[in-house]
């Protein structure tokens, strides 16, 4: 692809059409950049060397010139002295000067037109790479802030409030079974270390009371037998 093509892609395309043709339309608008510099560095250089053609030319445009000046002034001094021959000589070579003179104004008029237009283009060249550099930082912004738009709208197409909140409340219920389980083992774990006795100061309680009874009946039974000993004693 040609430089201009490549130039006219990014002053006249649409972005999103860059975007759509590019894998990365920021390394290539900066790729278009360095490649427009390189260019304009060559036609910098042609133009260089045309202008220095340029100026050869013309230095021999007006030597030939300069030298038919010559000749016809010392063929008009030879008349005035009325040397015809010598004049004629003079002429002769005056006439030699004069094709020198058309030759080598051809030749200075055609490098001139050519470094004329060789010229232009480093001027439009340079006025290219200025538009360019002025919109690069613009083009990039506006394809990052594509880029930015495209998966921000990805990722809220791919997410479903109801969907993550139904999962975040089945989460929620899985780990208030996981508590009430744990309390259950725990409540199991603590009976079963205790013998099963449920609780043990109550026990005693009921023991003592047991005992106090037991106690009781036995001292009644007692007297009732000591009392019936010492009635028989008594007869």
């Amino acid at each position: 692809m040609g430089i201009f093509a490549r130039l006219s892609d990014l002053l006249k395309s649409n972005v999103n059409d860059l975007i759509d043709r590019a894998e990365d339309p920021e390394k290539m608008v900066k790729q278009v950049i360095i490649d427009m510099q390189t260019e304009l560095t060559k036609a910098t250089q042609n133009y260089g060397k045309a202008k220095a053609s340029e100026r050869l030319a013309e230095k021999k445009y007006l030597e030939a010139e300069k030298i038919s000046a010559d000749w016809e002034a010392k063929a008009k001094q030879a008349l005035a002295k009325g040397d015809q021959e010598l004049a004629k000589q003079a002429l002769a070579r005056k006439v030699k000067a004069d094709e020198d003179v058309s030759n080598y104004k051809e030749m200075y008029e055609s490098i001139s037109d050519q470094t004329e237009a060789i010229g232009d283009q480093v001027e439009v060249l340079k006025s290219k790479l200025e538009e360019a550099k002025s919109r690069q930082a613009m083009l990039i912004a506006r394809s990052q802030m594509a880029d930015t738009k495209k998966n921000l709208a990805k990722a809220s197409g791919s997410f479903d409030g109801n969907s993550s909140f139904e999962k975040f409340q089945r989460m929620e219920e899985k780990i208030e079974r996981k508590e009430a389980e744990a309390d259950a083992f725990s409540e199991i774990a603590g009976d079963a270390l205790s013998g099963g006795s449920g609780d043990d100061l109550k026990d005693s309680f009921a023991k003592l009371e047991s005992d106090a009874k037991v106690d009781a009946e036995l001292q009644r039974l007692m007297a009732e037998m000591n009392g019936g000993a010492d009635s028989q004693d008594a007869e």
